[in-house]
């Protein structure tokens, strides 16, 4: 049997952008990150304030051109923990558009 650990509402700011403009001053970016694994032992689940701090510090260190290419480098941290299986991220820019909130969704499995 396989659970699911979900970080919902992940606000960091980062430099993130193809537009002119964009990345002249940090914007918000909403993420949620799900992490699969199988087992119920304590010491096999993933630290969610050291997942979080990650996710926090990738989004404000780097600064890329796609929201896509910033969703892989969050699911490769997250699949870096040998204990997860697969894994979801959900990125969404919520400053970008006015009434809507465009975001990427990307999923990896452990091969």
């Amino acid at each position: 049997m396989t659970d699911t650990i979900e970080l919902r509402g992940i606000r960091a700011f980062g430099h993130h952008g193809a537009d002119p403009g964009e990345k002249d001053v940090a914007q918000p970016f909403d993420i949620d990150v799900s992490a699969a694994r199988r087992s119920d032992a304590l010491s096999d689940t993933v630290d969610y304030s050291a997942l979080h701090a990650t996710i926090v510090r990738l989004v404000g260190e780097r600064s890329y051109d796609l929201i896509e290419r910033l969703g892989a480098d969050v699911l490769e941290a997250v699949l870096a923990d040998p204990r997860v299986q697969r894994a979801s991220v959900r990125i969404a820019k919520p400053a970008l558009l006015a009434g809507a909130t465009p975001a990427v969704l990307l999923h990896a499995a452990r091969g």
